[in-house]
């Protein structure tokens, strides 16, 4: 080959491949070829390049949106008696490490379901306020104040959400129920927690608490139906908002829906030692459930109850467990002493940005204590529990006696497949 016709076959090579590269500019794939001829030294006119019918790709896909799912935990009433303190009292002491109460081996068996949880949430049935005496009904009179010590407890336990729309906020009057409320609201804001249900006047009422999770914005709010015949002065600018005030209930809970991604509402009703769901207490379920609420955490009765799935007007539904029943207490009837520790799922839709309540569940709970003095007082979900610990249990023993104070195996298994529906049981957790 001559030396003027390489040059100019040299200069073809480059022109092609300049176009070829302005062609495929950004591409990696479906790129222009030269053809072998090229190199065999065929005559520059009949070189041929090998074009892609279609130059054009793909439009790039957009990445999937994951599901944000925030794991929800719930226990019953936190309710702090006389005998309960007293064991506090003691494992302190056995402790030996100079505090006044230790109520954490109270609660350390059900730990890891509550550690478990992005969000816990507990009805904290009795007032800190202390300025008063400690009391737990001892004495006969139904008054509660508990030892600043239990907020400690169930703090490190896991809680991260506080209810106290109850019954026994007003046992030590006004003063006190606004003391408990500043001690809680310290509390909140050491430990990052949220506290709801009795607040320092309307606008903290109507100051809606909202708690983002894993991306998921839960509002959480909390009523009462009565508070044992008591009522806050009118010179009192506490407030407590009751289950009679529907129009307040509806409101919040639609503005809620609003502002958040899920509602959720502890709801302080029904009648005690019983576990039959009253007419009234579903149909202000069905009610809260249409007005925007996610799901509603029962409390008050120091029974487990039944729970269901309820359907809104719309397709969609929420859940409501009627009754959590008692997560601590020093009872002396059987049916006080089997609790539930509900666990479920929220779920945002990654595309439609919908929300849905999956995973329902609910484990039952024990309390248990060996003698009629109410020794070694503990929680056990059912799945620590055993035939052995039933037959052995104090409640025949303890003072005041209980109507029903017969305790076994059976009765245990007896009250949990009357209260809690099967395709919810979770007895292995």
């Amino acid at each position: 080959m001559s030396i003027k016709k390489s040059r100019s076959l040299t200069v073809v090579l480059t022109a092609i491949l300049l176009t070829l590269s302005t062609v495929s500019c950004g591409k990696t794939e479906n790129v222009g070829q030269v053809s072998s001829d090229l190199v065999s030294g065929a005559d520059p006119g009949q070189i041929t390049t090998e074009l892609p019918m279609d130059s054009t790709s793909e439009a790039p896909t957009e990445p999937i949106t994951e599901d944000k799912v925030v794991h929800v935990c719930a226990a019953g009433d936190n309710l702090i008696h006389y005998s309960v303190y007293k064991n506090a009292e003691q494992y302190a002491l056995e402790a030996g490490e100079g505090a006044a109460y230790d109520f954490a081996p109270l609660y350390e068996n059900v730990r890891y379901i509550i550690e478990d949880a992005d969000v816990a949430v507990l009805n904290q049935e009795t007032i800190i306020s202390q300025s008063n005496e400690i009391r737990g009904a001892n004495g006969g009179a139904l008054l509660f104040n508990s030892p600043p010590e239990v907020a400690d407890a169930v703090i490190d336990l896991g809680f991260d959400v506080f209810t106290m729309a109850n019954n026994h906020l007003l046992d030590f009057g006004a003063s006190a129920l606004e003391e408990s409320i500043n001690f809680w609201n310290e509390k909140a804001q050491e430990y990052d927690l949220t506290v709801l249900g009795a607040y320092l006047n309307e606008e903290d009422a109507n100051n809606i608490r909202i708690r983002e999770v894993n991306g998921v914005k839960i509002a959480f709010l909390a009523y009462a139906e009565h508070i044992n015949g008591f009522s806050i002065p009118a010179d009192s600018s506490l407030r407590v908002i009751m289950n009679s005030e529907e129009d307040v209930i509806e409101r919040q809970i639609k503005e809620a829906s609003q502002k958040a991604d899920a509602v959720i509402v502890s709801a302080h009703w029904g009648v005690e030692d019983t576990n039959v769901v009253s007419d009234d207490r579903i149909e202000l379920a069905n009610k809260m459930v249409n007005w925007g609420a996610d799901v509603i955490l029962g409390c008050h009765t120091h029974t487990a109850e039944t729970m269901e799935w309820i359907e809104r007007d719309d397709g969609t539904r929420g859940f409501v467990y009627y009754s959590m029943g008692n997560f601590i207490c020093a009872q002396t009837d059987n049916f006080n002493l089997v609790g539930e520790i509900p666990e479920f799922d929220l779920v945002v839709d990654g595309e439609t940005n919908e929300l849905t309540v999956e995973n329902v569940s609910c484990v039952p709970t024990i309390i248990h204590y060996d003698d009629g003095n109410f020794s070694n007082m503990r929680i056990y979900p059912y799945s620590m529990y055993t035939p052995e610990l039933a037959a052995s249990h104090g409640i025949p023993y303890a003072i005041p006696y209980g109507t029903y104070n017969t305790f076994s195996w059976d009765i245990v298994n007896g009250i949990i497949e009357e209260s809690i529906p099967e395709e919810f049981r979770d007895l292995d957790r």
